[in-house]
């Protein structure tokens, strides 16, 4: 686990939603729709629903936040990654749009520029 919790409470202790929201820099309400969105991240939940996550919960958190925040990933995208088992493993991810599916770099590259173009206009306005 490589999240920074620095209260003194063994590595393999359970964690309040607060705990590891504060150490690993999501919002709590963020970590409550991921729960929603990723089937495989289930915290314990204990009387008047609070949450304890366990440290696996918080290692598939990383993950989570890592393919989604970081390497680009939609949701629907890491659940799969995730799912099939290639997330873990791979510190790249393919392309969000596969030039195969854009059917080839010909018809890529202009539908890239029209892209930039209109990022452009909007940073001048």
């Amino acid at each position: 686990m490589s999240a920074a919790f620095e209260d003194g409470k063994d590595p393999s202790a359970l964690r309040t939603i607060g705990e590891v929201s504060d150490a690993l820099g999501i919002k709590q309400h963020v970590l409550r729709y991921w729960e929603q969105q990723f089937p495989m991240l289930r915290p314990l939940k204990r009387s008047g629903g609070r949450r304890y996550y366990r440290p696996e919960d918080v290692a598939l958190v990383e993950l989570i936040d890592r393919l989604v925040n970081r390497e680009g990933y939609t949701l629907k995208g890491a659940r799969a990654a995730i799912r099939e088992g290639k997330a873990p493993h791979s510190p790249t991810r393919e392309p969000a749009i596969a030039v195969s599916q854009a059917g080839g770099t010909e018809e890529l590259l202009p539908r890239l520029k029209a892209i930039r173009a209109r990022l452009e206009a909007a940073l001048a306005a």
